[in-house]
């Protein structure tokens, strides 16, 4: 995500006082290792994988490929490489790769994609971030010999600038049954599929059950400190492992992140209804206050976006102006403030936040008043 904000999102508070008043809501990457991942990183058996010599890498590996009911999986050092490494292994330069509009692969990976991979988005519009089998085809290229071709569809769930929208199982294997009809290949890029997965009571194996890989994160709602996973065929895999390396993700005795990533598959996804509760909170709570705009029903899991145009402030200006109380947010668009909810952040955390978010507001508005502004 980029930050437009005036202010530094990493520069240290004052005092631990400061620190323990501060809540985080910029992002589900922002969570801290639990008691039981420090433990588990500090006695892990290690050594080195790109000799795949690391048992717990292994384990890890092992344990995702079942989770997600795939033959193979790879642990790698962020989402941005997983979704490059299965774009790469899914195309040749020169192809198109077929996503919504707002999507992190097109939007906030650095153009990898075109930079690295040598394909170039073709992009589909979904009014919730959600696209369809129809608007993908109406995107496809026709088979001409000079056309790009279309190679590869990638979806996004849950779609992070929609907020936090989702996929149904039975939406993906409809896209998927039409894709791999005329030829395409489709990439999940699963970074909160857990998420969805909670929300929509159903296995993320039934979500990813008809797709060709799926990449997902251990380091954001699952709360380890590093890391993701791709998975898919042991084709797919020997492939992704070979792009790995070649990106510079070849990392030795990485079982100390390993380990904290197998707490987090193993326990985590029991607690995310937790955040997406949270987010419902605030969510209700952001449409009480006046001239901030949000449809509360339209959260569904632990990604809250809201307008505040009508504050007469811009979203940088509202989060800085939060911040200023120990309230961290992101702007998302000119107009557009981003909460989302994480497992260091709780009920009472959301409540401050509501109640420093409405504070901020009804000031602004008496300030734009008194000043005859408008």
């Amino acid at each position: 995500m980029p930050v437009q904000s005036t202010t530094d999102p990493e520069r240290e508070l004052h005092s631990p006082q400061d620190v323990a008043n501060v809540v985080d809501l910029r992002s589900d990457t922002v969570t801290r290792p639990t008691p039981a991942m420090r433990r588990a990183m500090a006695e892990a058996e290690v050594g080195d994988d790109v000799y795949l010599e690391d048992p717990t890498v292994n384990a890890l590996e092992t344990r995702a490929a079942q989770v997600f009911g795939k033959e193979a999986a790879l642990f790698v050092p962020s989402g941005c490489m997983g979704n490059l490494m299965a774009i790469k292994v899914w195309t040749h330069h020169g192809d198109e790769v077929i996503c919504e509009e707002r999507s992190h692969v097109n939007l906030y990976e650095l153009a990898s994609m075109s930079a690295i991979a040598g394909c170039m988005p073709r992009v589909a519009h979904g009014e919730d971030g959600i696209i369809d089998w129809t608007q993908i085809e109406s995107v496809v290229r026709p088979k001409i010999y000079y056309d790009s071709q279309t190679a590869l569809v990638c979806l996004e769930n849950t779609h992070n600038m929609a907020g936090g929208t989702l996929y149904t199982a039975a939406q993906i294997s409809d896209i998927c049954s039409h894709a791999h009809a005329v030829g395409l290949k489709v990439h999940l890029d699963g970074a909160r599929v857990f998420n969805a997965a909670v929300a929509l009571g159903v296995s993320v194996s039934e979500i990813a059950r008809d797709v060709d890989s799926v990449m997902f994160c251990l380091s954001k709602g699952l709360g380890a400190p590093v890391g993701s996973m791709v998975v898919g065929s042991h084709a797919f895999i020997e492939k992704s492992r070979i792009y790995r390396k070649m990106f510079g993700g070849g990392m030795r005795q990485v079982g100390v992140l390993a380990a904290a990533g197998l707490i987090a598959l193993q326990e985590s996804p029991k607690r995310l209804a937790i955040d997406h509760q949270n987010a419902k909170l605030l969510a209700l709570g952001i449409a009480k206050i006046p001239s901030l705009q949000i449809d509360a029903n339209a959260v569904k899991t632990n990604i809250v976006i809201f307008d505040c145009k009508q504050t007469g402030m811009d979203a940088v200006q509202l989060c800085d102006a939060l911040r200023a109380h120990g309230i961290w947010a992101l702007d998302t668009a000119a107009y557009s403030v981003r909460f989302v909810t994480h497992c260091d952040v709780d009920a009472p955390g959301c409540e401050r936040a509501l109640q420093i978010l409405r504070t901020v507001v009804t000031k602004s508005q008496r300030t734009a008043a008194s000043t005859g502004i408008r």
